[in-house]
């Protein structure tokens, strides 16, 4: 039986599955949730069924996603955990305008003015959004956020967008808690990250994690999952998803969706066992090189 929870940092003791509320953004990620009352209903159906890990990020709307997740929840449960991103800047509604930033005064001032928009005092987890950012050093990069940790503005340092050598080079900056990267049944670009998270003991959060059709062999991904979730009764992404949580006990999935039946089979997915055999198969549906 796969653990039901996972530990973020030694002390933020989470459910495997969390919610992932970009899409609750206007469309491109760009601008306000066109249906603001769905947004709130969605993040609050997410905690009465038992969420307590929701991430987000400033550049989702921008600024607006964080506003909706304190409109929603706030003053939030004591067992919430909310993880924020920032690094990324976005200058209009074309993916073109998407930049790196990474100079101390820009994160110090995301980093502040994303907890104002969230209404905490402490960050329980936030990301440097991005290792691309060219205007100062990764390692400095690192170095401010370790700083903000320091002073109590983040309880807990994350790495999204990095390298395998990015991450080790934070590592021996402060202590990296979760980590972000592309890996699902179909694709796992990501698979360095998730054994370097395994090995040091961090969390490892996969893009896309319920996404069949990424990889070149569509119609051989679901040869595979599609009898395995006929046998269990339930849909092929759920069985990708319950694949994410057999795969490794550090996986935390945040599957994002607008629908409070799709949040329902999402959660649902944690109470799926699946035999050996068939987690053997699943993996080696595509290379982890």
């Amino acid at each position: 039986m796969t653990s039901r929870v996972l530990t973020i940092g030694g002390d933020l003791r989470v459910g495997r599955i969390g919610f992932g509320a970009m899409q609750l953004t206007g469309k491109q990620v760009w601008g306000e949730y066109p249906d603001r009352d769905g947004g709130i209903a969605v993040l609050r159906a997410a905690v009465d069924a038992g969420v307590t890990f929701i991430d987000t990020a400033d550049v989702y709307g921008p600024h607006t996603n964080e506003v909706l997740i304190r409109d929603a929840l706030h003053p939030y449960p004591d067992d919430l955990v909310i993880a924020t991103k920032g690094g990324f800047v976005r200058g209009g509604f074309d993916y073109a305008t998407l930049g790196a930033v990474g100079n101390a005064n820009y994160l110090r001032q995301s980093a502040h003015l994303s907890a104002r928009r969230l209404g905490v005092d402490t960050i329980d987890l936030y990301y440097l959004h991005s290792g691309r950012a060219t205007d100062v050093p990764f390692e400095d990069q690192v170095a401010t956020l370790a700083a903000l940790r320091e002073e109590g503005l983040i309880r807990h340092v994350g790495l999204s967008n990095v390298t395998l050598e990015q991450f080790r080079a934070a590592q021996d900056i402060v202590e990296i808690a979760a980590v972000t990267a592309h890996f699902n049944a179909s694709a796992r670009t990501g698979a360095d990250l998730l054994r370097a998270a395994e090995n040091s003991g961090a969390v490892f959060s996969p893009w896309h994690p319920v996404t069949l059709t990424e990889g070149p062999d569509t119609d051989k991904v679901m040869a595979v999952i599609e009898p395995i979730a006929a046998r269990h009764g339930v849909t092929a992404r759920q069985i990708a998803l319950a694949w994410l949580l057999h795969r490794s006990p550090v996986m935390l999935p945040i599957p994002g969706t607008t629908s409070v039946a799709h949040l329902q089979d999402n959660l649902a997915a944690a109470e799926i066992e699946l035999s050996g055999e068939h987690v053997a198969a699943i993996t080696d549906l595509a290379t982890e090189a």
